[in-house]
């Protein structure tokens, strides 16, 4: 989703930055900024070339001091995760130039190639985006790189819960109980960190978003290594909130389907899923913020708690 604001601009000592990373002769003649982002400001920069063409460039800029604070390790996690991916079929940007300290910018920043395509959240296709979603995660935990990214980390803890007003309360208590128990043993698989529908773009083709196919995965900041299980229930998270609680349990079976493999025992499966659907209830505010900006006007804090108190229910039915 783009804000075609024309006023956008790329701060001087940024600028000057970028610049310092184009080809002879190559400008910046417009920046737009990006919706969706949750920690960083997001800039696509079209870059006026030497034949009288463009091409476009993402700009990431962290500048809220909390997630400044951040920005050295999130940046230098994600420049390795997009150099580590280059080649290897994944379609991720390309790393340009990264800036972790802000040693030469106003605030840490990255620059990375720009993919076509767009973000798809709306109900519509759904049903056969989750199968094309499912086959990319796949590909992504079949890489194995030679130098691997740090190990995964779960924040949540059963002291840092939320439970949403309302909530079935011995369904959410059950649910606490689970991430009260160590986590399972696993065979460790690279992952994308955040992958969901938001950090997806796809080439929305005639006849529509039924036909979509995916052009790029985007926000590498949280590549790591761990259980394929993460990835898989923090998408299933997200669809449940964006679409239902039907479509999370959808996405874990699309996954398996498409050659993927999971934790064995159903407890296990449990812990995960039910780990990440916690999370959220930590931060229902901030992650449903970005899918109003982008149109789902109808998924306010409130309804997406009761989405989250539902799925929850719906795990603890299903795998409990």
């Amino acid at each position: 989703m783009t804000n075609h604001d024309e006023a956008v601009v790329v701060r001087p000592l940024t600028l000057a930055w970028v610049s310092r990373h184009l080809e002879a002769g190559e400008r910046v003649v417009r920046a737009e900024a990006l919706d969706g982002g949750i920690t960083a400001e997001m800039r696509r920069l079209t870059v006026g070339t030497l034949d009288g063409g463009t091409r476009d460039l993402v700009l990431r800029t962290f500048v809220d001091p909390f997630f400044v604070e951040h920005a050295e390790v999130w940046l230098n996690r994600e420049a390795g995760a997009l150099t580590l991916l280059t080649g290897t079929g994944v379609p991720a940007p390309g790393l340009v130039a990264v800036d972790p300290t802000a040693a030469q910018c106003e605030f840490p920043s990255l620059l990375m190639t720009h993919l076509a395509g767009r973000t798809v959240l709306d109900d519509e296709g759904l049903e056969a985006r989750v199968p094309v979603l499912a086959r990319q995660l796949v590909a992504i935990h079949a890489l194995r790189p030679v130098e691997r990214p740090r190990e995964y980390v779960a924040l949540t803890t059963a002291g840092t819960v939320v439970t949403p007003k309302g909530a079935d309360a011995a369904a959410w208590a059950a649910a606490i109980d689970v991430i009260r128990k160590p986590a399972p043993l696993y065979e460790g698989r690279f992952l994308h960190g955040d992958f969901h529908p938001g950090n997806v773009l796809f080439d929305v083709a005639p006849p529509g978003p039924a036909g979509a196919r995916i052009t790029g995965v985007v926000d590498w900041a949280a590549a790591s290594w761990g259980p394929a299980d993460v990835d898989v229930a923090h998408c299933c998270t997200n669809l449940a909130l964006l679409h239902g609680p039907a479509w999370g349990l959808r996405f874990a079976e699309a996954y398996e389907e498409a050659g993927g493999v999971l934790a064995a025992a159903a407890c296990e499966r449990l812990y995960w899923r039910v780990r990440d659907g916690l999370a959220f209830s930590e931060e229902v505010q901030l992650v449903s913020q970005p899918w109003r900006e982008a149109g789902r006007m109808e998924l306010t804090t409130r309804a997406v708690e009761e989405r989250l108190d539902a799925y929850v229910t719906a795990l603890m039915d299903a795998l409990g």
